[in-house]
């Protein structure tokens, strides 16, 4: 894939959210080393909604993991947000996590939490808000995926579909730069997914958050800006989704 250089205007740089040049990744050591990714070369802009399809096991979650700085990089280069995380240190992958915002399938929330305080977690990223303005925040997105009645319900009580949707309001709730996400309709029945991929791209559009999305729904393939194919740890195409 050639990529283009960041774009220039005359007033101010508009840099690509991620920017990522021959990326080659390996699980193992010594006789058991595996190759999952060779030579990936990605970007993505602001307010870019980017789909990432392609079978189980060639390596998406991989690149899902070390664009959100969850792994270190061991080949290539992979510029998030301006911050080159080949050589970081742990210091600056952490500070680089507070802007980007992550969904996986594994929901991830806290057991001894009620879904509001699992989300106002994601508010506590936010600078400058005091207890009830991070409150509200989290009832306002718990509200956006159709849980304002499970406020005070933990984990436990909740469905597999109902985690999925606190996990998403919990990333959403801290206004990230770049959401990440695995499979985020994977849980959801047909109506609930589309509400789902509608709000992520409003957010795109509203501001300017780029999303990377991995997935093997078809039905959600329309809100992309560009759809992404991965094969044996290769991307093989980059191209506008039919609608």
């Amino acid at each position: 894939m050639v990529l283009s250089s960041p774009i220039a205007d005359t007033s101010s740089q508009t840099f690509a959210t991620v920017a990522v040049r021959g990326l080659s990744h390996w699980f193992g050591t010594g006789t058991m080393q595996r190759q999952v990714l060779q030579g990936i070369d990605l970007e993505i802009r602001p307010g870019e909604v980017v789909l990432l399809t392609g079978p189980s096991g060639c390596g998406k979650t991989t690149l899902l993991t070390l664009v959100g700085a969850l792994r270190q990089v061991m080949e290539g280069s992979v510029r998030v947000l301006g911050c080159e995380l080949n050589g970081s240190s742990r210091q600056e992958r952490q500070l680089l996590r507070r802007s980007v915002g992550m969904i996986f399938q594994g929901h991830n929330l806290l057991r001894c939490l009620t879904a509001e305080q699992n989300v106002q977690m994601g508010a506590d990223l936010l600078p400058g808000l005091g207890y009830r303005a991070r409150r509200d925040l989290a009832r306002e997105w718990l509200r956006a995926v159709g849980l304002d009645d499970h406020l005070s319900k933990l984990p436990h009580d909740l469905s597999g579909g109902q985690k999925q949707r606190v996990a998403i309001a919990r990333a959403l709730a801290a206004h990230p730069r770049l959401l990440l996400a695995d499979e985020p309709t994977a849980a959801l029945d047909s109506r609930t997914g589309r509400e789902v991929v509608d709000l992520l791209k409003r957010l795109a559009r509203d501001e300017g958050c780029s999303v990377l999305m991995v997935t093997h729904d078809p039905r959600i393939l329309d809100v992309a800006d560009r759809l992404v194919r991965m094969e044996d740890g290769r991307l093989w195409a980059s191209e506008a989704p039919v609608v």
